[in-house]
């Protein structure tokens, strides 16, 4: 195993956990501000890959594509905010957990009617395919390197606005109590449509990234959905600190464990073998670290009380 092949590894692990912040960052937002829990966060990743996908078909820009996924998911979230998710906030998390399955299936299916069962393709732009040399002559996708340049653009401008302006400081206030700030002025119902739409958005762009390297099609957002419930679980619920460092995490754990286990495994036993365990049991990694932190620290890393 070459120094090369491992740095090309971590740096695979950080692009995947790059995407899972984009997809977690919302997620833990919402649930920590609005205290909901919303399956059909997924959902918004499948419509930013989509609206992605059409808007780059039809104009052949992927910085449209890009744009019109960040509005398409960011003005579904606010609409479906509006219309069922706002009848949510007093009920119990059962019947949230039923009305967004419910959307799930009902984003699947219109999704499935507006463009078919049949996957679509997002192109990597002419401008950034093919490797770049790093530091060191190692040589690697040029894309891959711009997602986690992005995604930690997106991470440093998401810090600034909740620390630095006056929505951050209502976002953090509504974590805390939202009963106060509502009595201080703050519209209530406009702040949440807003948290809603900004996380939206951000699983949509995530979506539209990962749609240049993966298929674009109906259900690809619900297995990325468990990650991003593991990622806030390891980092804490509502803390967007947590949520980078567990993406990071359960990236670099996921990437590395079915790269360096079958490795680790082949040096005792037949290659087939070897492979069989080591996949078997990084595909159990990330749980397992999520378990080891919970005992550690129960409300996650940097989970508030």
């Amino acid at each position: 195993m070459s120094l090369i092949l491992l740095i090309e590894q971590v740096l695979n692990g950080l692009q995947f956990g790059v995407m899972l912040f984009l997809m977690s960052a919302g997620l833990t937002l919402i649930f920590g501000v609005m205290g909901l829990i919303n399956l059909a966060h997924g959902s918004l990743y499948m419509i930013g890959a989509f609206a992605a996908a059409a808007v780059a078909g039809a104009t052949g820009s992927f910085v449209l594509a890009l744009a019109a996924s960040l509005g398409a998911a960011a003005a579904a979230g606010a609409i479906i905010e509006v219309t069922v998710i706002r009848r949510l906030y007093d009920r119990d998390h059962l019947d949230q957990v039923l009305a967004t399955f419910a959307l799930i299936l009902i984003f699947s299916e219109g999704t499935r009617w507006a463009f078919g069962s049949f996957p679509l393709f997002l192109d990597i732009p002419d401008y950034l395919s093919g490797p770049t040399t790093l530091p060191g002559g190692i040589q690697y996708p040029l894309y891959r390197l711009a997602i986690i340049v992005v995604g930690l653009a997106v991470a440093a401008g998401l810090f600034a606005l909740i620390a630095w302006t006056r929505i951050g400081i209502q976002i953090r206030a509504g974590e805390s109590d939202r009963e106060m700030i509502g009595a201080l002025g703050v519209n209530i119902s406009r702040l949440y449509t807003l948290v809603f739409a900004l996380g939206a958005g951000l699983a949509g762009l995530a979506g539209a990234l990962i749609g240049a390297i993966q298929s674009v099609q109906v259900g690809m957002g619900e297995p990325v959905l468990i990650l991003a419930f593991v990622v806030i679980v390891i980092g804490g619920i509502g803390s967007v600190k947590g949520a980078l460092i567990g993406a990071l995490l359960v990236g670099l754990t996921d990437t590395l464990g079915r790269f360096l286990l079958p490795v680790v495994f082949g040096a005792f036993m037949e290659p087939s073998a070897a492979t069989s365990i080591g996949s078997a049991l990084a595909s159990m990694a990330i749980y397992i670290l999520m378990a080891s932190v919970l005992i550690a620290r129960p409300r996650g890393l940097f989970g508030a009380a």
